[in-house]
């Protein structure tokens, strides 16, 4: 096969994994579904970190335990190692960065397949599946391997068990899991860039300016979605997002679109930044400011 026949068949191959994702403004970001390798490798980062955690928390209540004489340290370590296994991957999914440790280090992240913002719903959905397929059946294969060798049985059904569930994700071509299906999310490719460097604008950027009234049509979940279209630097996504918000705002074209969406993202960011700092936290252009 041919060098340009390889770099073909590649491109085929990636073109098969972009989706569609409309977000609230009707841009379409043609996001790409992560492999299944990269989200395997984020799984196990997470569990080896989960671990990690587990065994220094382990240590330090041995530690308490031995001073204080107290059984009071082995209920506490059973609550922890519960809360910490049942909310790692809850708690970092729900931050703004949608991802674990694992993802961020993989360079994926979760989002919701409407197009919408990430709901706590959707993310506790997804991650309680992964108790039904991966820690349920590793917890009964445990069990009857600690209890005797005649329950033999049981470590097969469990391991049949957790393959089918985990495997699902081989078998469909959006990648996702049982937890993703119930939950309506993907895992996709999160390009992190720096946006001042790579988007490569001037400092005409930094002459433009947009007043109050233009800047609070907006929230934080219009202003990630727009922090997403600057990382993704596809003209096409800027230009379509640069005229609606020009049309929003009523502001007539008379700017470069990168320098128009780099200034607009700036300015409100900071504007946003300052109202949190008086405790006024606006989710999106539909809530009250």
């Amino acid at each position: 096969m041919t060098a340009a026949a390889t770099h073909a068949k590649h491109r085929e191959a990636d073109a098969k994994k972009v989706r569609q994702f409309i977000t609230p403004e009707g841009v379409d970001l043609e996001l790409k579904i992560a492999s299944s390798g990269l989200r395997l490798g984020a799984l196990m980062t997470d569990v080896i970190l989960i671990l990690v955690t587990l065994i220094l928390f382990t240590l330090l209540m041995i530690w308490i335990g031995f001073g204080s004489q107290s059984d009071m340290t082995v209920v506490i370590w059973m609550l922890g190692a519960f809360l910490l296994r049942t909310f790692w991957f809850i708690g970092f999914e729900l931050g703004s960065r949608a991802a674990t440790p694992g993802k961020r280090l993989m360079g994926i992240r979760v989002v919701a397949r409407d197009g919408g913002r990430l709901t706590a719903d959707a993310v506790v959905a997804r991650n309680l599946i992964r108790e039904l397929e991966l820690f349920l059946p590793l917890m009964m294969m445990g069990v009857a391997a600690a209890e005797d060798m005649a329950s033999a049985w049981t470590i097969i059904a469990g391991l049949v068990w957790s393959l089918t569930l985990s495997l699902f994700l081989l078998f469909n071509r959006d990648r996702m899991r049982m937890g993703d299906l119930i939950a309506g999310t993907w895992v996709v490719m999160a390009q992190r860039v720096k946006l001042d460097a790579d988007i490569g604008v001037d400092a005409a950027a930094d002459a433009m300016s947009f007043t109050e009234a233009e800047l609070s049509v907006y929230g934080i979940f219009e202003l990630q979605e727009l922090e997403r279209v600057l990382r993704g630097r596809d003209p096409r996504a800027m230009r379509e997002v640069a005229d609606a918000i020009r049309a929003k705002i009523g502001r007539p074209v008379a700017e470069e679109d990168d320098a128009f969406l780099l200034s607009y993202y700036r300015q409100l960011k900071a504007r946003l930044e300052r109202k949190l700092l008086f405790g006024k936290r606006r989710e999106d252009k539909y809530a009250s400011d």
